[in-house]
């Protein structure tokens, strides 16, 4: 019983590591996104907020994406692609509000 109880807890922290790890670089490229729709639009706050908070994202990511397996690459690349288009659906519509 203690075995599936620690395999388990295996498993979960995996499983965590995982969806963290695509979030950090769905964070990453969303700010990305923004931050290219920003300097089109040519909206300077947008770009000083986006710029500096990608540059923060960066240094989790780096640290993250160092040691890493094929399965852990994958992963964030994912998280890349999809924070890349909900990046420029924001900024978009933060672009309007402004």
């Amino acid at each position: 019983m203690a075995k599936q109880s620690e395999f388990q807890t295996i498993v979960m922290t995996i499983i965590m590591y995982k969806i963290g790890l695509f979030f950090t670089s769905y964070i990453q490229v969303m700010l990305v996104a923004c931050s290219t729709v920003f300097i089109a639009n040519s909206n300077p706050v947008g770009i000083i907020v986006s710029s500096f908070f990608l540059s923060l994202m960066w240094t989790v990511n780096v640290k993250k994406i160092v040691i890493s397996t094929c399965l852990d690459r994958i992963t964030y690349a994912g998280g890349a692609a999809i924070g890349s288009l909900y990046g420029m659906y924001i900024a978009y519509s933060i672009s309007k509000i402004i």
